[in-house]
């Protein structure tokens, strides 16, 4: 299959690569797209076969839901059995944006876009392109990252041709995103909110809204055995080609841990990556070293993670070994992805 790659500027509303995009949505094919998290790979929502496709090119596990994407609220209110009463106030908060909020499905869902579950997860995404799809296919659109599953998710349409290029006909480059890690995910059908998977949206946040949320203790633990509810919630993901190791303590300690390790593995003839900051980056002694950015800004460091995971990725590194990155607003989230790329494996010093 040949891969289309269109570049689609600010003017979308009568962009001819973006209704060739919406029919192919229509036609149940797949489209790749840009969101303000990352890059989405989306099919009709209402399609099962259409579903269906993205778990097989992803390789994705079919009890791995899927999000659906809207551009209008009353879009929840088709797809929603019952709608919570908090999702009127996070949606008027938090909408358009890196939010997903899970709910009751009703018999317009298919179970093949829920991973089999009774429940539907949905967000409004933050981006021209992705909003402008939605409204040009007609379509409320499932999409889940645009990649392959297990890696690192796509923050450029670059990303998104390596993984899934020559198995999906359309991508629709929008350039790099701005946010990096996805959206947080809310469960609306328990008795007390809870959060499934970190995001920019913190719990501090969503209580400001509507008062106590509880967070899924799993979020920064090892992975569950039951089936998932949200997406990235069961399996491994994000994870580089490389094995990675995470250090946490103080930063001269963790400094030297990383380069004694890189010393003992280089003398074995590996090839090693870091990953560390603007503080620490020239205190290390590998073979690539990267910095996520200056830990005065979060924003930096969350949209700079996936990117230097796969450039690792490029540079076929043996073994890769990064800071723990505890920040304080949007530090659980980070730490979210990164420990589902090592496997959550930590060494604390």
């Amino acid at each position: 299959m040949e891969t289309k790659i269109y570049k689609i500027g600010s003017s979308v509303a009568d962009n001819a690569f973006m209704k060739e995009a919406a029919a192919v949505i229509r036609d149940g094919g797949l489209v790749a797209f840009p969101t303000e998290t990352v890059y989405g790979l989306g099919a009709d929502a209402f399609n099962p076969d259409a579903a269906r496709k993205i778990y097989a090119a992803k390789g994705r596990p079919s009890d791995n839901p899927l999000i659906v994407h809207i551009a209008e609220f009353k879009a929840l209110e088709s797809i929603a059995e019952v709608l919570p009463d908090y999702a009127g106030k996070l949606a008027e908060v938090f909408w358009p944006g890196p939010l997903t909020m899970i709910v009751k499905k009703n018999k317009n869902v298919p179970y093949e876009t829920t991973g089999g579950l009774d429940t539907v997860a949905v967000r409004m995404p933050d981006h021209p392109v992705a909003l402008q799809l939605i409204r040009e296919s007609g379509r409320l659109i499932a999409a889940p990252s645009a990649n392959t599953s297990g890696r690192p998710s796509p923050t450029l349409a670059e990303h998104v041709a390596e993984d899934l290029g020559g198995r999906i006909p359309v991508i629709l480059d929008g350039g790099e995103v701005g946010i990096g890690i996805e959206s947080t995910i809310i469960d609306l059908t328990e008795d007390v909110p809870m959060i499934l998977r970190p995001g920019y949206i913190t719990g501090q946040m969503l209580e400001e809204v509507i008062g106590i949320v509880k967070t899924d203790p799993g979020i920064i633990s090892g992975d569950s055995f039951t089936k998932p509810k949200a997406p990235g919630m069961k399996y491994r993901h994000y994870a580089p080609r490389a094995d990675l190791i995470i250090v946490d303590g103080e930063r001269k300690a963790v400094v030297d841990k990383i380069n004694e390790w890189t010393d003992d593995m280089q003398a074995k003839g590996k090839r090693v990556g870091i990953i560390g900051t603007d503080e620490t980056a020239a205190y290390y002694r590998g073979n690539m070293i990267l910095s996520m950015g200056t830990r005065d800004d979060e924003d930096v460091i969350a949209r700079h993670l996936y990117r230097i995971l796969r450039e690792f990725d490029e540079e076929r590194v043996d073994i890769i070994y990064s800071e723990s990155f505890a920040t304080p607003r949007i530090g659980q989230a980070i730490m979210n992805r990164l420990l589902k790329a090592a496997g959550h494996r930590i060494y604390v010093v």
